[in-house]
C-alpha cells in the first residue's frame, strides 16, 4: 500500500476493483480548506475516464505493470500470438486489447504489450504501418478532382479510403489509430 501523495502520472493503480492508469494528478489547496489530490484516471479495460479526489493520506494500491516489445507472429482466432524479443517466449494476447488498429497488423511487426503479473492488460500497435494495396478500382483517366478518394483493400484484409492515383501493388503508409491513408511508401 502507498499513500496518495506518492502517485505520479502514468502509474497503474487498483481502485474499486478496477485497474486504472493515472493520466493527470494535481495537488490542490483551496483557500483555507484541507489539501487534496485531484486525479484523472483511465480504466484500462473499458477505456472510460474516472475522476476522483484523494485525501493526502489516503491509501492506494499501485499495480506493478511491465511493458515490453513483442513481435507479432500470427493470428490465432480471438487472440494474437506474440513472441518476446529477448527471451523468445510466446504469449497469446486477446485481440480486443489492441482495439480497432489490430486490422493493420502484419506478421513480423513489433507491438507493445503491458502485463500485470502474468495477465496481459494492454496492447499497442505501431503508430503507422506500411502495407501493400491488394485491390482497388483502376483510376479513370481525366478524373483528377482534388481530394477524391476510392476504396482499397490492403494485404491484411483491412479496407480504407485512398487517393485516386493509388494502384494495386502500391505500398502505402496508414495511420493505425485512425485508419487513414498517410502517403505512398518510399523505396
Amino acid at each position: 500500500m502507498a499513500k496518495a501523495s506518492e502517485l505520479k502520472n502514468g502509474n497503474f493503480i487498483r481502485f474499486n476493483g478496477e485497474l486504472l492508469q493515472v493520466e493527470e494528478f494535481l495537488h490542490r489547496t483551496p483557500g483555507n480548506l484541507r489539501a487534496f489530490y485531484q486525479a484523472r484516471m483511465r480504466n484500462v479495460k473499458s477505456g472510460k475516464l474516472v475522476e476522483y479526489r484523494f485525501r493526502t493520506d489516503e491509501e492506494v494500491t499501485i499495480a506493478r505493470v511491465e511493458t515490453s516489445d513483442y513481435q507479432y507472429l500470427y493470428d490465432d482466432g480471438s487472440s494474437l500470438v506474440v513472441m518476446d524479443n529477448v527471451t523468445y517466449d510466446q504469449h497469446n494476447i486477446p485481440k480486443a486489447l489492441f482495439g480497432p488498429a489490430v486490422k493493420f497488423l502484419k506478421e513480423g511487426m513489433n507491438v507493445i504489450v503491458a502485463f500485470e503479473s502474468d495477465e496481459p492488460i494492454m496492447g499497442q500497435v505501431p503508430g503507422s504501418a506500411e502495407l501493400e494495396v491488394t485491390y482497388t478500382e483502376p483510376a479513370v483517366k481525366g478524373d483528377t478532382s482534388s481530394g477524391a478518394m476510392k476504396n482499397a483493400t490492403l494485404e491484411t484484409g483491412a479496407e480504407i479510403k485512398v487517393p485516386l492515383f493509388i494502384n494495386i501493388g502500391d505500398r502505402i503508409k496508414v495511420d493505425t489509430s485512425t485508419g487513414a491513408y498517410v502517403e505512398r511508401a518510399k523505396g
